[in-house]
This record gives C-alpha cells, structure tokens and sequence, in this order.
C-alpha cells in the first residue's frame, strides 16, 4: 500500500461538538465522514463496507485532536508495521473506568481496513468465543500497558456493545495498544502515539455537554458539571493545534438546536426497541 486512502470517521449526536471536533482536521485533505444513528457497535461495519477508504481515523466528537503530526505519524508506523488497530487499551488506562484491556476504546483509533477485511465477517466476530482463548489472550497482552493504580477486568466481556468486535480483531490481527494520562480536570484522557506524542484529548461525558447542570446532578451525581469542562478542553486543543476556533452565529444555534431534536426522535424509539434484548440479557445472566 504506497499511499493508502484515509478518512476520517466520527460517529456522533451532538451536531455542535462534532462541528467542534471536525474544526481541528477538517483542513487536513482527508475526507471526513459523520456517522449518525449508528449502534455502537454497527458503526465498526459501516467503516469496513466503505470500500474507498483504507485506513480509519476514528474520532470521536468529543475527542479533540492537538497534533495533527502525531496523528500521521501514527498512521504511518500502523500501515509499515501491518497493525490492523491502534488504539487506548480499555481498562489499565487512564481512562475513567476499568473494562476489558484487550479491548480499545472506541474514542480514538486508527484502523487498518484493508487487514481487518481480509478476514472479518459478522459470522465470524459472533461465533468467536473469547472466554475460551481468554488465557491465551491475556499471556499474550503487554502488561506493561497496565498502569499502576488503574483497574481492569481481563474476564469483563459485556461492558459495551462493541466488545465482541475488539475480541475477534485481537485474536485474528495486530493490536497497537497506545498510552494515555489524566488530564488535570481528573476526568479527560491524554492519549500519545507510539512515540509518546500527545494526539488528542478525550473529554468523556459528551452526553452531558448540553444539559443543565442541575438534571446532571440529578441523573448521574458523581459527574458533576460537564460542559465548561469540555469547553476547557476545547479551547487548550485549539491552542495546541494553533487553530482559530469557530465562532457560531444564529443559523449555527439554530442548526444545533434542530439537529438535536431529530436525533433524540431517532434515538429514543431505537432505545426503546432493545429494551427486550437488554431484558432477556438480564434474565439470563441471573439464571446462569
């Protein structure tokens, strides 16, 4: 692959944050794609089926990229070195929660699609049965990944939908597992290449960033209030990548305003739909 094809992919509901976010690589001369209403693991398949695109950047929208540099660089040792995922190991990092570390977190990785496509198929990512390669699997992981202090679960297999898709694309191709630190606010993530230059910043949360402080409080008390945070956050990417962030007129506030009243009517019926599956989920697990 002499010069690969890249996009990059943003699966997002908040138009405003990913209008944010897009802000520090939309002049990169890459195409960017917003991926809405997709499942969260759905949105893995959406990328493989695009068959124009090569290598991934997957972005979150509330991850804000510092360096593009750090960024390319990474894309470049993942094609030379065939690794099919690079990304930040999903519990043992500084990340808040302790999940699965053969898993990445989804808010930043680059993919190479050309590898993940020689084998992949739905079939086969549901038939792989990660508890029985678990032993293999874990022997197999760097534990020098694991930051002291940092909790993880290498047995944790249902924490997120996607887990299943890591699980396959662990075992059958190359993973780059990437470190991280905690942003001084305690909740961010700095995440580094694999020269450890810092790439982006993931704030967490995004699905607080236009709710009142008070309904926070009221529905997940422990995280306190979130969007002058994030807008913290913003501002020091916009600093670093020495961008001129966006300024938003009226027709902006008034784009968000109606974007988010038509993803919320997408997405409650979608939530209400997987109400029986989740159910039935549950059911089994307290029977087994």
């Amino acid at each position: 692959m002499t010069k690969p094809r890249i996009k990059i992919f943003c699966r997002s509901f908040n138009l405003k944050l990913y209008r944010l976010s897009k802000g520090l690589y939309e002049s990169w001369d890459i195409p960017c794609v917003r991926l809405t209403d997709q499942t969260a693991d759905g949105y893995f398949r959406t990328m493989l089926k695009d068959t124009d695109c090569d290598i991934a950047i997957n972005v979150d929208e509330d991850c804000f990229i510092t360096s593009k540099e750090a960024v390319m660089q990474l894309v470049e040792y993942v094609v030379a070195n065939d690794i099919a995922n690079a990304g930040c190991p999903d519990g043992g990092s500084f990340i808040p929660r302790g999940g699965n570390p053969i898993v990445t977190n989804p808010f930043f990785n680059v993919f190479n699609l050309n590898l993940l496509r020689e084998q992949y198929t739905h079939k086969a990512e549901q038939q792989f049965d990660y508890l029985a390669h678990l032993k293999e699997m874990e022997d197999a992981y760097p534990k020098q990944m694991i930051a002291d202090g940092r909790g993880y679960h290498f047995d944790q297999v249902d924490r997120e939908p996607y887990y299943p898709f890591f699980f396959w694309q662990a075992y059958h191709t190359k993973t780059l597992y990437l470190r991280s630190a905690l942003h001084p606010d305690g909740w961010t993530t700095i995440l580094y290449n694999q020269e450890g230059e810092e790439m982006c910043r993931h704030t967490w949360y995004a699905r607080f960033y236009s709710v009142p402080a008070w309904v926070v409080r009221h529905w997940q008390p422990t995280a306190g209030a979130q969007q002058q945070r994030i807008d913290n956050v913003i501002n020091e990417a916009y600093r670093m990548a020495g961008i001129q962030k966006p300024v938003f007129g009226f027709a902006d506030r008034c784009a968000f305003a109606w974007n988010k009243i038509v993803r919320w009517l997408i997405k409650v019926p979608q939530r209400i739909a997987g109400w029986p599956k989740k159910l039935k989920n549950k059911m089994q697990k307290r029977c087994n």
